[in-house]
């Protein structure tokens, strides 16, 4: 038999399903109450006399048990969890304890929501994603129970869906005192109860049951309940030592392999990964037997920010960032005029993710140059420029580069707005990870020093919901706008600190967006190359002969902020040059650079990620190193630097 509880204008109901038609109990019966050894006639008098008949497409269901009085989520397949430990850079090979006992946790009752309900982002989650596994009912009342007489305390079988929020979750683990917010946002319970007689259940208690799990429309996996270790018999018997098991408790399986989006990611190459939920998304879980629960993703609330505890009373006490750069404008957040119908959006301090953008205003239209880092910071410039873009609509946005920190807000741009960068940026967005993996550096242990390093400068960002959204038009070295009337010169100068480079320059405003190839008060770092490259860039912008330079971090500038940049690399290559000369690896000769006169620009630890690009340029058979590495080198430079 299939049992369910359906709403109505009276409350919820329950009912036997027939086919299509729901066969109703009197009002006010639960399926809880009925639990038990009488369920099977219970349910047969309700087909019998019914007190009442509704069509299934006519009601909104519940969950079965619409308020569990328990809810245990146990770890049946020992694949799933092998499976998310290599997902993480694990080896996978699980230690005794899993193979000596079945593993559960206490999930909320509170949370459980219909199979047709939408699923609310868990607040300040970037790493939604779902678990597909069955769930069994206990029916009958037990304590110490073996498993051959746990198996007849189940009522009956559905599908259950635990939400997870990855992220979360990876950071309260290192706790290391079980779950907590990263599995609290809601758990699936339906669409039915199904009784076991109509389920094919082997001798040794298996479900043998073929499930499929999918996300608008595209299958993510599909698995068979038969492959469980542990057995539901087995972890009930286990759950009920010492414990009154009472009906409505609910048990579910854990994640049958393969059949969530963990289990698909892999840190050698996030850009193959599909990414994790976001809004709009629709999640469809079947299994054999058991029917499908379907349901759309929300986005979630922002949570309440909590201040940090101090550290321990011997911890290091941090220099305070200041950027140190002189300006002629204030340098402080939001939106500044630099130039006739120009502007220019600040984010102080211009470290890790505080980046610049501008606004460019014709005769009914304007171009603005990047977005920023996540999509509230994003939010709030564009309200901020809403005085200027009410009266000029964005006809065109300019992505000066594929980083994050200038893209990922493409998504809150009008419909109509054309974005433009060059091939080689778009290239590198569509083979960039996804944007919410970006939350690996606020959540991710990666030890001692690496991770308050990370903690520190990407605290600040929110990297949910994000959906990246890829130029419209690309073009090659040059192109030119036509903003209202105005000309806009687009000039890719990289590859430099990118791949693509690109500078937008407003010549009847002598204005200059310089994008990332200037970081002013803080340290320009070489991710592509060459550095011989970026230096040819600066000499090419204080060629175009722009009074008012706008850099892609730190505050405005004009010339001599090109020059020190430049004046700079200049220095990074001398002192390279000459350690490498010593015969020195590029390790030592960052680590004993001497900055000069640059010392005291913000974020100064970078020197090491450009003695490295410098020394793959002397001798390109050095041995490469991945951005991770480089960052945990610059993490230990910036602490042995540190008064």
């Amino acid at each position: 038999m299939r049992f369910v509880t359906y709403a109505t204008a009276d409350g919820d109901r329950t009912g036997v399903l027939d086919g299509d038609l729901i066969h109703a109990f009197p009002p006010g019966t639960t399926l809880t109450e009925l639990l038990g050894p009488a369920l099977r006639q219970a349910g047969e008098r309700a087909l019998a006399e019914p007190a009442g008949t509704v069509a299934l497409a006519d009601v909104t269901l519940r969950a079965p048990i619409p308020r569990p009085p328990s809810v245990r989520d146990c770890l049946c397949f020992l694949d799933h969890m092998r499976g998310g430990l290599r997902a993480v850079g694990d080896t996978g090979e699980l230690g005794p304890t899993w193979y000596q006992i079945p593993a559960f946790y206490f999930a909320n009752p509170a949370s459980v929501i219909g199979p047709h309900d939408d699923v609310t982002i868990s607040p300040g989650s970037a790493w939604f994603d779902f678990e597909l596994e069955i769930a069994a009912v206990i029916g009958t009342a037990g304590r110490d129970l073996t498993p051959e007489q746990a198996a007849g305390h189940i009522a009956g079988y559905a599908l259950f869906c635990d939400w997870s929020a990855r992220d979360l979750q990876g950071l309260e683990s290192q706790l290391k005192i079980g779950q907590a917010k990263g599995k609290d946002g809601a758990a699936t319970l339906g669409p039915w109860l199904v009784t076991p007689d109509e389920l094919p259940i082997g001798p040794d208690g298996r479900l043998a049951l073929g499930v499929r799990a999918e996300v608008n429309g595209e299958t993510v996996g599909e698995g068979r309940t038969d492959a469980m270790d542990w057995t539901f018999p087995e972890v009930v018997s286990y759950a009920s030592r010492g414990v009154e098991l009472r009906p409505g408790d609910v048990f579910g399986s854990g994640t049958v392999p393969g059949c969530c989006l963990l289990e698909h990611l892999d840190l050698g190459d996030l850009a193959a990964f599909r990414g994790w939920l976001k809004d709009g998304d629709v999640v469809s879980l079947r299994a054999d037997g058991l029917g499908e629960v379907r349901q759309t993703v929300r986005a979630g609330t922002a949570p309440h920010p909590l201040a940090a505890r101090p550290g321990p009373a011997t911890a290091r006490p941090r220099r305070p960032r200041v950027n140190p750069a002189p300006s002629a404008l204030p340098f402080t957040k939001g939106l500044h005029q630099v130039g006739d119908g120009v502007w220019a959006w600040l984010l102080p301090d211009g470290g890790y993710g505080m980046s610049n953008a501008g606004l460019v205003a014709g005769d009914g239209a304007a171009l603005l140059v990047d977005t920023l880092y996540d999509l509230p910071l994003t939010a709030e410039m564009l309200s901020g420029m809403r005085p200027v873009t009410d009266r000029h609509p964005l006809s065109h946005a300019v992505l000066t580069h594929a980083n994050g920190d200038h893209t990922h807000g493409g998504q809150l741009l009008p419909e109509a707005t054309r974005l433009i960068a060059a091939e080689g940026t778009a290239h590198e967005m569509r083979g960039e990870m996804a944007p919410e993996m970006t939350a690996a550096l606020q959540v991710m242990d990666l030890g001692p020093t690496l991770t308050p390093y990370l903690r520190e400068r990407f605290a600040a960002f929110d990297f949910g919901g994000i959906r990246l959204r890829t130029p419209d038009r690309t073009f090659d070295r040059r192109l030119t706008v036509e903003v209202g009337g105005r000309e806009v010169r687009l000039l890719n100068l990289g590859p430099a600190h990118t791949a693509a480079d690109t500078v937008v320059h407003v010549p009847d405003a002598g204005v200059l967006f310089a994008g990332d190839l200037l970081f002013i008060g803080c340290t320009p770092v070489v991710w592509s190359g060459p550095v011989a490259g970026w230096i040819d860039a600066c000499d090419t912008m204080i060629g175009l002969g722009a009074t008012t330079v706008v850099p892609g971090h730190g505050p405005v500038t004009d010339a001599d902020g090109i020059r020190a940049v430049r004046d700079y690399f200049r220095h990074v290559v001398e002192q390279a040059d000459a350690a490498y000369a010593k015969g020195l690896d590029f390790q030592e000769a960052a680590f004993g650079v001497d900055l000069a006169e640059y010392a005291d620009w913000l974020d100064a630890e970078r020197v090491v990620a450009n003695v490295y690009r410098r020394y793959r340029e002397i001798h390109p058979d050095q041995p490469v190193v991945d951005r991770l590495t480089l960052f945990g080198l610059m993490a230990e430079w910036n602490r042995r630097r540190q008064p």
